[in-house]
């Protein structure tokens, strides 16, 4: 299998969300990418710049981050011509590195624009090793820039950022010299494309944590009361277990936790996060993972907080 690392630059309106295509709100210019072998030896390499057909002039924020002319863009192919190119330059055995979560989305999303075809597999994994930088160097949750980490592991800075190529050897530099094996485990899933029934629904577990990804619900409600929502279990044993405090909104946007107890791995903490598309539907996002006492003390303190200003709010009413 190889590893397609790669890297996108994209464009947007000019003319701000109002002049918008709201089925293509990020238009890709320019695709850069690095073919590794399993061993991370480069094998190829694939760059070019791409015509804009939606949105004709660049961004300002584009003009200030990206060293593309608009007389350059003008001059190259389209993205039909250019992405075709580069699905058959990945080949068949392949999966996706890139640095960040948002370049296997909007290479989706434009391949759907212009009705190219493609399989990338159901769901969709790869590798985000921003992520995996983070879990193998720091806590796991902090992100850094390309530019910082190549940084950290004394990558010469050779050649300039925010072209895509030039990202995705520097990010290719990385998985090279990072201990990649060590963290590979901890793929992403990506969510352009969701379960479209019970059957299809995602469970994934890894070492610290499990994942479920739901099908799509109509409405909030819908996805609270179904059960593979509020099912919270040991991700390790998958025993019994003992109910401690169950689901609450945390107050932030769709975002719900809950706690029980596993008579052989102590503390599970249950996170819910409701996601919604476009058209207002929901999806759901629900990891479990093993936690200490101080963690489970948090979870009480902060119920226990909501549910006393919630009372203050009735009382303000009231009188």
């Amino acid at each position: 299998m190889n590893y397609i690392v790669f890297d996108l630059e994209w464009n947007q309106s000019p003319g701000g969300k109002s002049k918008e295509n709201p089925k293509l709100p990020f238009e890709i210019i320019e695709i850069g990418a690095v073919r590794l072998n399993e061993n991370f030896e480069q094998t190829g390499t694939f760059q070019e710049v791409i015509r804009p057909l939606v949105y004709h002039h660049l961004h300002f924020r584009m003009k200030e981050v990206v060293p593309v002319s608009e007389d350059e863009l003008m001059k190259a192919r389209t993205f039909s011509r250019v992405a075709r190119d580069f699905l058959e330059w990945c080949g068949d055995d392949f999966a996706f590195v890139t640095w960040g979560n948002l370049d296997v989305l909007e290479l989706q999303r434009n391949l759907d624009y212009y009705r190219i075809p493609y399989s990338f597999g159901k769901p969709l994994l790869y590798f985000d090793l921003q992520k995996l930088y983070s879990i193998r160097y720091s806590d796991g949750k902090k992100r850094l820039a390309l530019e910082d980490a190549a940084g950290e592991l004394g990558i010469p800075k050779t050649i300039p950022f925010h072209r895509a190529l030039d990202d995705a050897l520097y990010t290719a530099q990385i998985m090279e010299m990072m201990d990649f094996d060590a963290v590979k485990q901890y793929v992403s899933v990506d969510y352009y494309k969701l379960p479209e029934n019970r059957e299809e629904e995602i469970y994934l577990d890894f070492p610290t944590y499990s994942k479920y990804v739901s099908r799509i619900f109509p409405d909030k409600n819908t996805a609270i009361s179904d059960k593979n929502v509020s099912s919270l279990g040991c991700p390790k044993c998958k025993m019994p277990v003992w109910k401690k405090i169950r689901w609450f909104s945390t107050g932030n946007s769709g975002v719900y936790l809950g706690l029980v107890k596993c008579p052989r791995h102590g503390f599970i903490k249950g996170k819910i996060r409701l996601k919604k598309l476009p058209d207002e539907r929901i999806f759901v996002v629900k990891t479990t993972k093993i936690t200490d006492q101080e963690t489970a003390d948090e979870i009480r303190k902060k119920r226990a907080d909501l549910q006393e200003k919630r009372r203050q709010i009735r009382r303000r009413k009231k009188s």
